[in-house]
């Protein structure tokens, strides 16, 4: 049986399945983690702006961007919304509630999501729009596109809701293993359909307007004989550009599918629990030991390998411009180049875990949030 990790050593019994933890409810790997390394910084990494919302406890929140403002959210409930250009903040509201998953953003809605399985809408001023009684906890930032809220919930649920009003539209179910990684990976809305991985290594496609299957492929088949040496979740939320979708799972492989029938472009071996990037050359994936491996879009084909970020925890990767950043353990922000994945900037945040993917602000600035609840803008020049 492989060693497994620190980020999936503790078990927790939820009802109907047990979830394998992820690192996220501890400040700090078990392992430990390489020290950092010194280069000859060939770009420059700044802070543009800060705010914070507080701090994400058990959970890990993703700032969203529509236009030109910043939305962002923490567990105790307090959602900000910042001017993307200058970090002012232009308006701040509290959910009146320990909030769980979010922020999302669409339909001219900011959404949160609880552990009790609530979601809640609300006008960007702060004005409550609705809220409504899913069937389970939301881990995830909703989504909303085409008059649509789509809202995955931790029993295996996808939910499509009225954006008017939350009353529900359709219900995709599909089945959870006996064990599972406990994910705060959402759904990525593109083009009428709705694209999601599951534990047990699928991929799912689904019409946004009424909740049909288009198609279901197979990211990894689990293998071993014990449940634990099973678990094949796909790992973060999947990736999707030009007509192709990827996603990666954790202890099986990563791959491209063509996004309308569900073909499978090509597939590798990989094992990732923090998810993947791509643009229009690579993929890039941040795998189980923290190094980020750059593959061919067109073929899987390998193209670089930094590993000197074992241990540290680091984010799935955001391709931007000439470079990909990913966030670690210590809230350190590494800028790597997109060429041959040397380090080429970094830059401190507060010191705390940058658990979920830096966001794209522009096409030289991107966002990070920690756990402490900091939202930083970065430009990278």
């Amino acid at each position: 049986m492989r060693t497994l990790l620190p980020a999936i050593a503790a078990l927790l019994l939820l009802p109907g399945c047990q979830t394998v933890t992820g690192w996220f409810g501890s400040s700090a790997p078990k392992q430990k983690p390489a020290e950092l390394v010194s280069f000859q910084p060939k770009a420059t990494a700044r802070v543009v702006w800060q705010g914070n919302v507080g701090n994400a406890q058990r959970n890990a929140f993703y700032p969203a961007v529509s236009g030109n403002m910043v939305y962002a959210a923490g567990a105790g409930g307090q959602i900000a919304g910042y001017n993307a250009a200058n970090g002012a903040q232009q308006s701040r509201f509290d959910a009146g509630t320990p909030v769980s998953g979010g922020v999302g953003f669409g339909a001219g809605l900011v959404m949160v999501g609880t552990v009790r399985g609530e979601v809640l809408a609300f006008e960007p001023s702060g004005k409550p729009a609705w809220r409504v009684q899913l069937s389970g906890e939301v881990l995830s930032p909703p989504a909303a596109a085409e008059g649509v809220v789509v809202v995955r919930t931790g029993d295996g649920r996808i939910h499509g809701l009225n954006a008017a009003d939350g009353k529900s539209r359709w219900v995709y179910q599909r089945a959870l293993p006996t064990l599972s990684v406990r994910s705060f990976a959402g759904v990525t809305v593109e083009r009428g359909a709705v694209f999601a991985g599951f534990p047990g290594g699928r991929l799912v496609a689904i019409a946004l307007a009424n909740g049909n299957v288009g198609w279901e492929s197979v990211v990894a088949l689990p293998r071993g004989a014990t449940e634990l040496e099973r678990v094949t979740d796909v790992a973060g939320t999947p990736v999707v550009d030009g007509g192709q979708v990827c996603a990666v799972a954790y202890q099986g492989r990563v791959g491209c599918f063509d996004a309308q029938r569900g073909d499978t472009l090509w597939a590798r071996d990989a094992s990732s629990i923090a998810g993947m990037g791509l643009d229009s050359r690579a993929v890039y994936i941040t795998d189980d030991r923290s190094a980020v491996l750059a593959l061919e879009r067109r073929n899987g084909a390998s193209l670089w390998k930094q590993d000197r970020l074992n241990g540290r925890w680091a984010s799935a990767p955001l391709a931007i411009g000439r470079y990909v950043v990913v966030g670690d353990f210590e809230g350190q922000v590494h800028v790597l180049s997109r060429e041959d994945g040397s380090f080429v900037a970094r830059v401190a945040t507060d010191g705390s875990a940058i658990q979920v993917p830096p966001v794209a602000l522009d096409l030289s600035t991107f966002l990070v949030q920690t756990r402490n609840g900091g939202v930083y803008a970065i430009n990278v020049q």
